[in-house]
């Protein structure tokens, strides 16, 4: 047999299934397409992780688009952020042109345009349905991990929680935690101290830094309710198509604390609430994280630690995760090695390290008598990309150069109006855009620290009138000795009753004694 003949052979056994699956394109060799079988990817192995990687212009974005429009046919939800504006137009069927049909024709696969169900997403203002999470369902452990306190830091943290918990005080937004950690270092610091033990001053100084530097990235926008609910991720429209739900993160560079932080509550959160499944046929969610070096390059060990492990343990819940990143080397070890499916776009070779790059790059694929890896890496073309998968049983396929078919969804972004039109349709946006507002640990330590500052202002005033007490008995007994001389002396004898009463009523009203109106009257009747 020729090198052609072995080479289909192997890939047609290897690449066909008996259960259901995607199709992503054709294989190639040698600089030809060969139209006699398909690259296909089994849906029982998506849970199993995957990569998409590539350079800056290889066509990542358009075989993201592939795979979730292709998983949205076989009525498998997805996640996918939106990080470059440039997925949304997947909501629309697209449009043919010569070039598509022929890559078509060469793969031998029909061109078809169609659309997919959307629902639009936002982590801030961007047009979207809200997503909102409390600061109680990350709980101290992830909280304190997204702040990157150390372990004393962290204690106060867990003890902060526990005290909010004991007496009913909800920790909802990024202000519940602030208003928190401001009463347990002043009104409420003897209390805290008798119950729980002394705390540093420092320690809370700290942890409202990270708090305040976690605002400024958004998270005053992220916190809060109403809680996005995870099983609206895995919706399917009356045509038995999966949603894909587009999280519109356009402005996330800035941000990447808040991004860290949302994709590490999300994955906590479906991990806790999603029951066990085990092996499925096909997936119950695929969530797609693009430019994933945000998360690793400003996650701390402690948070990369909780990453890993939770994609490790997330695929028995039904879930695959997929990073879509510029080079593998961007994912930590540990995360890599978790990942069944490689797709691997072209690599720039420009300099010395770049070629070094593209080299240990080459060594992540499995070993192949018809590639020589690290030099096909550099000559893909556009539209291009090697593949290795898992088959059915968890055994990895050989490696091939694929010839990737065409999105049948729009390359390009919606205008303005189209998203409008589509998140008018919306049947969770109304929900979500709902600010609530309820009492939390804001609202009700704010009450507390107002009535502790009334009393203090009692105590005081009180304290001011007992000193000012032994004053105003030694005004009084010289306002007694005055009138008694008023009335002793002689001049006062000589001028009569009348006279006297007049100059006594003067003499009171100067030294702020009152009288009563009822005897003024009675004295103004006897001096007429």
């Amino acid at each position: 047999m020729s090198k052609k003949e072995n080479f289909l052979s192997e890939i047609t056994s290897a690449y066909t299934f008996k259960g259901d699956s995607i199709i992503l394109g054709a294989p190639k060799l040698d600089g030809e397409v060969l139209t006699d079988t398909f690259i296909r990817v089994p849906l029982r192995t998506l849970n199993r992780h995957g990569l998409i990687a590539g350079a800056t212009g290889t066509g990542k974005t358009k075989t993201l688009q592939i795979i979730i429009e292709q998983l949205s046919a076989k009525g498998i939800p997805s996640l996918v952020m939106d990080i470059k504006g440039d997925l949304s137009g997947v909501a629309i069927a697209g449009e043919s042109n010569p070039k598509i049909e022929e890559r078509h024709a060469n793969i031998g696969l029909p061109f078809t345009a169609s659309g997919s169900p959307v629902e639009f997403l936002s982590l801030s203002n961007d047009a979207g349905a809200r997503l909102r999470a409390t600061v109680t369902e990350f709980g101290p452990v992830l909280f304190s991990k997204i702040l990157e306190l150390n372990d004393t830091q962290a204690s106060v943290v867990s003890l902060l929680f526990k005290f909010c918990d004991d007496n009913q005080l909800p920790l909802l937004d990024l202000d519940d935690i602030k208003k928190a950690l401001n009463y347990i270092s002043n009104e409420g610091k003897d209390a805290i101290t008798a119950e729980y033990g002394a705390i540093s001053p420092a320690s809370i100084g700290t942890i409202l830094r990270k708090v305040i530097e976690l605002e400024q990235q958004g998270g005053d926008l992220f916190f809060g309710e109403r809680s996005f609910d995870v099983d609206d991720l895995t919706r399917i429209d009356e045509e038995g198509k999966g949603y894909i739900s587009v999280l519109r993160v356009t402005d996330i560079q800035d941000k990447p604390k808040l991004f860290s932080t949302f994709m590490l509550q999300l994955l906590a959160e479906i991990y806790a609430t999603f029951p066990e499944e085990g092996d499925m046929e096909q997936p119950k969610l695929v969530i797609f994280i693009d430019e994933a070096h945000l998360i690793f390059n400003e996650a701390s060990k402690a948070l990369l630690n909780q990453i890993e492990t939770i994609i490790k343990l997330i695929r028995s819940k039904g879930v695959g995760i997929f990073f879509v990143t510029q080079n593998p080397t961007d994912l930590p070890d540990a995360v890599l090695s978790q990942l069944g499916l490689k797709i691997q776009h072209a690599l720039r070779a420009f300099t010395a390290k770049d070629r070094k790059a593209i080299k240990l790059t080459a060594e992540n694929y499995p070993l192949t008598d018809y590639y020589s890896v690290d030099v096909l890496l550099t000559e893909l073309g556009i539209g291009e990309s090697i593949v290795a998968a898992l088959n059915e049983k968890g055994v990895p396929t050989p490696l091939v150069h694929c010839y990737l078919r065409a999105p049948q969804s729009r390359m390009d972004v919606l205008t303005p109006s189209e998203i409008n039109h589509i998140m008018g349709r919306s049947r969770i946006k109304a929900k979500y855009d709902e600010v609530i507002n309820r009492d939390s640990a804001y609202e009700i330590l704010s009450g507390k620290i107002e009535a502790a500052q009334s009393e203090e202002v009692q105590r005081k005033l009180q304290e001011q009138q007992e000193k000012a007490a032994p004053a105003q008995r030694t005004s009084t007994r010289q306002e007694k000795s005055t009138f008694e001389k008023v009335m002793d002396s002689q001049v006062t004898k000589q001028i009569g009753r009348t006279v006297a009463q007049t100059l006594t009523r003067g003499l009171l009203g100067v030294l702020g004694v009152k009288t009563t109106s009822s005897r003024s009257t009675t004295r103004k009747t006897s001096w007429w």
